[in-house]
């Protein structure tokens, strides 16, 4: 049986497999996946550790194109150079739902502990991330994390090329791991 969408968010936040294996193959939870990348920009909104002036709504448009973005790059890179097998689709509900350790952001407002949050929280998220792509791509943790490695290498090349262009200044706000 399904896990209920508060459950899924619980089980990526704790590192579950089992939750990440649900959501990869589950063709319907994407917009569940979407819910949890909004949830997350909207806490880190909240707790300002996210948004750069761009406000509430922004900060969930410029989520969901980093969500997208990181997840085709992430996608590239794991079946292309680590014969991860995977889809778009998996990749994207997966990354999304790693970002679920994010929805503490809103706590990150807290003065003294704020910091603090934003360090573990980053930290978390970036595990659930290796998570999540070891999980859609079928791969070991040590590709997994190669593959996450040399995707930022390239989304920074991309992002600084078109920054040189002129046309990317916006890029750079994108953040892989909320």
């Amino acid at each position: 049986m399904a896990k209920s969408f508060g459950e899924r968010i619980v089980g990526a936040a704790m590192l579950d497999v089992a939750t990440y294996e649900e959501v990869e193959a589950d063709v319907t939870a994407t917009p569940q996946a979407a819910g949890v990348v909004a949830l997350v920009a909207a806490a880190g909104a909240i707790g300002g550790m996210h948004g750069g002036g761009h406000g509430m709504i922004g900060g969930i448009v410029t989520a969901f194109i980093g969500w997208a973005v990181w997840s085709g790059v992430t996608y590239l890179v794991g079946t292309k150079l680590f014969d991860g097998t995977a889809d778009w689709g998996e990749m994207l509900r997966t990354l999304g739902f790693a970002q679920a350790p994010g929805l503490l952001g809103v706590l990150a407002f807290l003065p003294l502990l704020g910091r603090l949050v934003a360090v573990v929280v980053g930290i978390w998220s970036l595990v659930a991330c290796i998570v999540a792509i070891r999980q859609a791509l079928d791969i070991s943790t040590g590709k997994a994390i190669a593959t996450a490695v040399v995707a930022v290498i390239a989304m920074a090349c991309v992002g600084m090329l078109l920054a040189i262009l002129g046309i990317g200044a916006g890029f750079a706000a994108f953040s892989i791991v909320h």
